[in-house]
């Protein structure tokens, strides 16, 4: 059975099918390990499940096959918008817009999201919607680090900064690390 409110540290490597066997894609090594909270979205479901009940110190070689994970990738979630959409006065804002960055939008409801800039042509850039590990299965070896029960403590960070934080009301942080101001908001970061 899955442990909510579970404090994880999980050092891991991730790897996918490519054309040369298995590739790397991904690391939090030992020194800068994964963290998360079980049971709130921040690791795939499939990644928590496979990981429940594991201690400290144990090794595991996981598979999550690409149906829990990131799902197919899908042709048609790849559009070409006006370049004119990522003009600013009138030219590119190549700081930001370049190949394979990611980008944010908006959709006519005011939805939020992000693509990948796949291409930037003189009218049209190719905006990637889909995940870039999506139509992978992925193959996570690692260690756990940490595993204990989160702290209330933990658990409201959590919360704050999946809510945007204290938006500055920790008098003067401006929506920043506000764990040292004393106001009791349980930090932005």
């Amino acid at each position: 059975m899955e442990k909510q409110n579970q404090y994880m540290e999980v050092a891991y490597q991730l790897f996918v099918e490519g054309d040369n066997g298995l590739e790397m894609m991904e690391e939090a090594p030992q020194q800068r390990p994964f963290q998360f909270i079980t049971g709130f979205g921040i690791a795939l479901d499939a990644f928590e499940a496979q990981l429940a009940g594991l201690e400290k110190g144990a090794e595991f070689d996981i598979t999550i096959p690409k149906d829990q994970a990131y799902g197919e990738y899908h042709d048609e979630w790849v559009l070409d918008l006006p370049i004119d959409t990522f003009t600013i006065d009138g030219k590119l804002d190549s700081k930001n817009v370049y190949v394979d960055a990611i980008v944010p939008l908006q959709n006519d409801e005011g939805q939020r999201f992000f693509g990948r800039v796949a291409e930037i042509g003189k009218e049209q850039v190719k905006i990637d919607l889909n995940h870039p590990l999506a139509g992978d299965d992925l193959h996570f070896k690692g260690t756990i680090v940490e595993s204990r029960p989160a702290t209330p403590e933990e658990i409201s960070q959590q919360v704050a900064r999946m809510t945007g934080g204290c938006k500055g009301g920790c008098g003067g942080c401006g929506g920043g690390d506000c764990g040292s101001c004393g106001n009791g908001c349980g930090g932005c970061s």
